[in-house]
């Protein structure tokens, strides 16, 4: 059996179209792709979107799962009519939310006898280890968050960061010698309601779950960066509900942080501030930020967006100093998601007063991802054009990992994933 045809399924009839589903608190987005077999890129055959109420979502989790599933079968509907595919079994789901953690966990290994070459249950026991240690960690963090010592997490995403042996870094350390060991590895785990409610809606749409995964995940690896050790970058992904921040150090993902203001918080000032309705509200701020409106009135909603603007980067600000106290923080910054468009986020991160809290090497440097940023994934649909659009083709590159072929640590990492699981 080819390495692709484990994702895709062996068995006749089943359909080789795979679906990525980013269940946004504005709007849920549906790509439909196939894996090309002789280059392994996803290619995009089919786009659909369905705008979500004002009470489906709030801060990037499902509050109505009714509402959600009739979004998502209107937005997989017309990703299938776009792609022509009669059915979609398989697919990958995001998840965001303000409970949903990532972090980098290292741990140093002293080994008796350095002269020994390390072998493969050596090595399942180290990573063992460090991720027993990371469950733990991440249980408190949330215990002390929440006020509940009990509250039930799973992990939903894992990847080894960095190894290295006295020093030197390796990509796979079987058969190496030495003395101290050093592993981190990067888990991303989020609360058991809601994965169950993404659990729901998945079996409800009678779709077969490759993975669900934290979205700020899938950004983080979309450029394809896990190679590039000298890659240092934030990313700020803007949407609804939340804005999602991950921090990338030396090609590795160092840690995710997530708070509850995304875009829907200026639609609320601009209908507040006008007297208008959510949804006038809501055209409103889209044609702004795609500058349709003329110069004085661009202006005033500018000024009326300001103040939410500050308390958006005093939340960007907050986030990053908990990733500022081992180093010195990346200055390249890339902004994604529908609320990334505003002109007053780019300016806000761009004044220089508030990086002055922060251990900035110098000033940064903020641009957008863009749909041709993303690796292996191809648009033959022609509609995946702003960052907006970035968060499923993300989706969609984690999936094409889970048909690849599987390295020797990767392989122990979910092993030991699994036994955690359970």
């Amino acid at each position: 059996m080819s390495i692709f045809s484990k994702i895709l399924g062996s068995h006749r009839g089943s359909s080789d179209f795979i679906l990525s589903l980013d269940i946004g608190t504005e709007v849920v987005k549906a790509l439909v792709f196939k894996i090309d077999p002789e280059t392994g890129n996803g290619i995009v055959t089919g786009v659909g979107r369905a705008r979500q109420r004002l009470g489906d979502m709030q801060s990037g989790a499902v509050s109505d799962i009714a509402g959600v599933i009739e979004n998502s079968k209107r937005a997989i509907a017309l990703a299938k009519q776009m792609a022509g595919a009669k059915k979609v079994e398989k697919a990958i789901i995001g998840i965001a939310g303000e409970l949903v953690k990532g972090t980098t966990t290292t741990v140093h290994y002293e080994r008796i006898k350095p002269e020994i070459r390390i072998d493969l249950p050596e090595l399942k026991n180290i990573i063992q280890k460090v991720q027993w240690k990371a469950f733990d960690r991440i249980r408190q963090q949330l215990a002390w968050e929440t006020g509940h010592s009990e509250i039930e997490v799973k992990l939903i995403n894992a990847a080894i960061v960095d190894v290295r042996i006295d020093g030197y870094r390796v990509t796979n350390p079987v058969g190496f010698q030495g003395r101290d060991v050093s592993i981190s590895v990067f888990n991303a785990y989020a609360p058991m309601v809601h994965l169950g409610a993404l659990q729901s809606i998945a079996e409800e749409l009678k779709l077969d779950l490759l993975s669900i995964a934290a979205e700020p995940y899938a950004v983080a690896r979309s450029m394809g960066i896990e190679d590039v050790l000298d890659f240092n970058a934030v990313f700020i992904d803007i949407g609804g509900g939340t804005t999602d921040i991950a921090v990338v150090r030396n090609g590795g993902l160092e840690g995710t942080k997530m708070f509850a203001l995304g875009g829907r918080a200026f639609t609320k000032r601009l209908a507040q501030e006008l007297g208008i309705t959510f949804e006038e509200a809501e055209i409103l701020k889209i044609k702004y930020a795609e500058g349709r409106l003329g110069r004085d009135v661009s202006i005033k909603i500018e000024k009326m967006l300001e103040q939410d603007c500050s308390v958006w980067l005093s939340g960007v600000e907050l986030s990053l100093a908990e990733f500022a106290e081992s180093d010195t923080l990346p200055s390249r910054f890339f902004l994604c998601g529908g609320g990334s468009g505003l002109p007053g986020v780019k300016k806000a991160l761009m004044n220089t007063k508030w990086t002055k809290n922060l251990p900035f090497a110098k000033m940064p440097q903020v641009s957008f991802l863009q749909p041709k940023d993303v690796v292996n994934i191809v648009d033959r649909t022609g509609e995946l054009r702003d960052p907006q659009d970035i968060t499923p083709m993300g989706l969609a590159n984690l999936a094409l990992d889970l048909a690849g072929e599987e390295k020797v640590m990767a392989g122990i990492l979910r092993r030991a994933v699994k036994m955690i699981q359970k």
